[in-house]
C-alpha cells in the first residue's frame, strides 16, 4: 500500500444503525427514510410494548403504551406501511423482538413477499432471545420451556428458508443495563447460547450435518460501558470463548461457522439527566470499545442519543449520533490498520483474567442445570439485582465518580435544553386513538372466516409441537392481529411470572450505613402501631424493572415491609393490592412514557376505595411538564434519573408517611 493512497486496503465500515420507531407505522416509515437518506446503512426497529408482549392496541394493558417506546404493529397492514418505499430485498433489518419474534418475522416475510422479494434475499436479524427477558427487560409471555421452543422454531425455519437471516441475537445488552458486570454479561450470554443450541440439537429440528451451519448463523448483541479498556478486553475475551465453546462443545470444525459476530448499542444506563450534553462524550468513548480492536470489532453499531435520560430523541438527535459513527469510520484512519492491540501484554493479561472469571461464572450456571434452570431458580436475576445495588451504592458514596452527578455538579445552563421542545421529542397524544381506529377498521374489513381458520391451524400447530412459523405466516396473510396470535398461544402455553430477585438479594450496604434510616423507620412504625408497609408497583407493560427492584431492595434493607409483585400489573390490580395489604405508601415505577394516564388511573382507584390519603410517589423518565401534571393530580413526589441517592429517596418517603396523620393505626 502506498502512503499516498491509504484507501487501497481500507476496510468497509460496520453497519450504521439507529434504534427507532414511534407513534405509528407511517411516522416511523418517514423517520427511517430520512435516516437512510442521511447515511444510515441498516434499520433497527423499535416496537411498542403491546407489540412486544402480544397484545392488540385496544387491550386493557395497552392503555397509555401504544406507540410510546416504539412503533405499534398490529397486523400486516401496519407492517406494510412501516416499509412503504423501502425495498426489503436490499435492506438489512434488525428487529428487537423476543416473545413475539415468530409473529413479527412472519409479518415481515409476508410484507416482503408482497413487495415481490424472495425469502432467500432477506437479510437481517431477529433478536429472539427470550432468556434475557426474564432477567432484565420483561417482555416475556410464556413459561421458559415453550418460549425456548418458539426460539428454536425460528432458527430451524430461517436457516432453510432465509439463509441470509440471523435468527437469534443472543442479547447481553440488557443484562448490563440491569447491572451485570462484564463477567456476568458474557457468562449469562454464553449460557443462553448453550441453552438454545442444546435444545435445538436435542429436538432434532436440524440434521446433524447442518448443525455447524446453524451455529454459524448465531449472532450476539452486546453492551459497551464507559470503562472502555475493560469493555474492549471483554469483547476479545467473548470472541475467544465463543470460538472455544463452538469447537469443543458442538464440534464445529470450520472457522467461518465459529466466528463471533455481534452488533452493539453502547450503554444507556450511564446516560445522565444532569448535564446531559456530557452524554455525547460518553457515547463516543463507549463506541471505541467495540471498533478499535479489529479482531473483536462490531459488525453493526447503533448509538443512543445524548438526551435519552430526558425523553424520546428527535430526528436531529439521532442524526448527531449517526454522525459520530460516520466521523470515526470515514475521517479517521482506523479502518486502514490491523489490530492495534495484538502483542500487548497488558491487554493479553486482562483478557486472560476476564476469561477465567467468565468461565467460573458460566460453570456456576451450568451447575444450576443451565440458563433455564438458573432463570427458574432466580439465581441469575438475584446476581443482577445485587450487582446493580453495588453499582448504585458506589455512586451514592462517591466511590464511583459520575461527572455532573456526584462530582463537578456546578454548570451553566445548557443551550441544548432551551428550545420550546425542552430538548426531546414530545409523543403525539393522538397517536393511540388513531391506532385504535385503524385496528378497528382492519378487523372490520378483513375476511373474518379466513382469519379464524388460520388461527385454528396455528393452535393445532402449537398443540402438536410443529414448527410455528408456517402457520404464523399464514395467519399474517389472513389478517390475524398481534393480540389474536398472542392470545391463541397463551391458551396453549399459559403465561409466566418470573422471579423478581429481591427476596434473597444481599444488601449492598455495610451494617453501619443505614443505622439512622432504620432507626427512623422503626420510630415511625412504632408510632403507627405496625411496621411501615410499602407497595412498589409496575403498571402497564413496561418491563424495565431495575429501578423498582432497587427501590424495593433499599426499602427492605431500611426496615420496611415491602410488597413487590413484579411487572405488568393493571392499575386496578395495584389499587386492590394497596387495599388488601394495608400499605402506608404506594410507589409507581414507569419508564415507557405512559406515566400520566396510568398513575392518574391509580390515583382515581385509590380515592374510589377510600384510600386517597395514602401517599403515592412515582419514578421514571418523567419530563418536567408531566411531573407538574402528576403533582396536580395528587402525586406526592416524583423521582427521575437525577435522583440517584436511593437512601435519600427512602428517607423522603419515610417522612411522607410520618407527616400523613390519617395513616395512624
Amino acid at each position: 500500500m502506498s502512503e499516498s493512497n491509504p484507501q487501497e486496503r481500507r476496510e468497509e465500515p460496520w453497519l450504521f444503525r439507529t434504534y427507532s420507531g414511534h407513534s405509528s407505522a407511517a411516522a416511523s416509515n418517514a423517520l427511517y427514510r430520512t435516516n437512510l437518506q442521511r447515511g444510515q446503512t441498516g434499520l433497527s426497529i423499535a416496537f411498542d410494548l403491546p407489540t412486544q408482549t402480544g397484545y392488540d392496541s385496544d387491550h386493557v394493558l395497552a392503555k397509555g403504551e401504544v406507540g410510546k417506546v416504539g412503533v405499534p404493529i398490529a397486523h400486516l397492514g401496519d407492517m406494510t406501511a412501516l416499509f412503504e418505499g423501502i425495498p426489503l430485498h436490499r435492506m438489512n433489518t434488525s428487529m428487537t423482538i423476543n416473545a413475539t419474534a415468530p409473529w413479527l418475522l412472519a409479518l415481515y416475510i409476508a410484507a416482503a413477499e408482497a413487495q415481490g422479494a424472495a425469502r432467500r434475499e432477506l437479510a437481517g436479524t431477529t433478536q429472539n432471545d427470550i432468556i434475557k427477558e426474564y432477567l432484565s427487560r420483561g417482555t416475556y409471555i410464556f413459561p421458559p420451556a415453550p418460549s425456548l421452543k418458539l426460539t428454536t422454531d425460528v432458527i430451524a425455519f430461517t436457516y432453510r428458508e432465509l439463509p441470509k437471516w440471523n435468527p437469534m441475537n443472543v442479547c447481553s445488552y440488557h443484562l448490563q443495563e440491569a447491572g451485570a458486570t462484564p463477567v456476568q454479561e458474557v457468562a449469562y450470554a454464553l449460557a443462553t447460547a448453550e441453552a438454545v443450541l442444546d435444545a435445538l440439537r436435542s429436538k432434532g429440528q436440524v440434521p446433524d450435518a447442518d448443525f455447524p451451519q446453524v451455529v454459524g448463523r448465531m449472532s450476539f448483541f452486546v453492551n459497551a460501558g464507559i470503562r472502555f479498556v475493560t469493555e474492549m478486553c471483554k469483547m476479545r475475551a467473548f470472541a475467544e470463548l465463543w470460538d472455544e465453546l463452538t469447537r469443543e462443545r458442538y464440534g464445529v470444525a470450520e472457522e467461518k461457522y465459529r466466528r463471533f459476530r455481534y452488533g452493539v448499542q453502547v450503554n444507556s444506563l450511564g446516560l445522565t439527566e444532569q448535564q446531559p450534553e456530557n452524554n455525547v462524550y460518553r457515547i463516543l468513548i463507549e463506541m471505541l470499545a467495540v471498533v478499535l480492536s479489529k479482531s473483536a470489532r462490531a459488525r453493526a453499531v447503533q448509538l443512543p442519543t445524548w438526551n435519552e435520560a430526558l425523553g424520546l430523541p428527535r430526528p436531529w438527535d439521532q442524526q448527531w449520533s449517526l454522525r459520530l459513527q460516520q466521523i470515526v469510520a470515514y475521517e479517521t484512519d482506523l479502518l486502514e490498520h490491523g489490530d492495534l492491540f495484538d502483542g500487548s501484554h497488558e491487554v493479553a493479561r486482562k483478557v486472560a483474567a476476564l476469561k477465567a472469571e467468565i468461565t467460573a461464572e458460566l460453570e456456576r450456571v451450568r451447575g444450576q442445570g443451565g440458563a433455564v434452570a438458573a432463570v427458574e431458580s432466580g439465581y441469575m436475576k438475584q446476581r443482577l439485582v445485587e450487582s446493580n445495588a453495588r453499582r448504585l451504592a458506589a455512586i451514592e458514596r462517591g466511590d464511583q465518580i459520575v461527572v455532573g452527578v456526584n462530582r463537578y455538579t456546578e454548570s451553566a445552563p445548557s443551550p441544548l435544553l432551551s428550545g420550546d421542545d425542552a430538548g426531546f421529542l414530545v409523543p403525539d397524544e393522538a397517536a393511540e386513538a388513531t391506532q385504535l381506529e385503524r385496528l378497528a377498521a382492519w378487523r372490520a374489513e378483513r375476511d373474518g372466516a379466513a382469519a379464524a381458520k388460520a388461527l385454528a391451524e396455528l393452535e393445532r400447530a402449537a398443540v402438536e409441537g410443529r414448527n410455528i412459523m408456517p402457520a404464523s405466516i399464514d395467519c399474517a396473510r389472513a389478517g390475524v392481529t398481534t393480540g389474536e396470535w398472542g392470545e391463541c398461544l397463551r391458551r396453549v402455553f399459559g403465561e409466566y411470572r418470573a422471579p423478581t430477585g429481591i427476596a434473597q438479594a444481599a444488601s449492598a450496604r455495610g451494617a453501619g450505613e443505614l443505622v439512622a434510616l432504620r432507626a427512623r423507620v422503626t420510630e415511625v412504625s412504632a408510632r403507627l402501631g405496625r411496621r411501615l408497609k410499602f407497595l412498589v408497583g409496575k403498571p402497564g407493560l413496561d418491563g424495565h424493572s431495575n429501578g423498582a427492584e432497587q427501590i424495593a431492595l433499599k426499602a427492605r434493607d431500611a426496615g420496611f415491609e415491602v410488597v413487590y409483585e413484579g411487572i405488568r400489573l393493571t392499575p386496578a390490580q395495584i389499587v386492590n393490592a394497596a387495599l388488601e395489604e394495608g400499605v402506608h405508601v404506594v410507589g409507581i415505577s414507569i419508564l415507557s412514557g405512559s406515566h400520566v394516564p396510568l398513575v392518574s388511573e391509580i390515583l382515581s382507584g385509590l380515592k374510589a376505595h377510600g384510600l386517597g390519603h395514602i401517599p403515592v410517589v412515582a419514578g421514571g423518565i418523567i419530563p418536567p411538564t408531566d411531573e407538574a401534571a402528576l403533582k396536580r393530580a395528587g402525586v406526592a413526589r416524583v423521582y427521575t434519573p437525577k435522583d440517584y441517592d436511593l437512601t435519600a429517596i427512602i428517607s423522603d418517603i419515610v417522612e411522607l408517611v410520618a407527616n400523613e396523620p390519617r395513616l395512624a393505626a
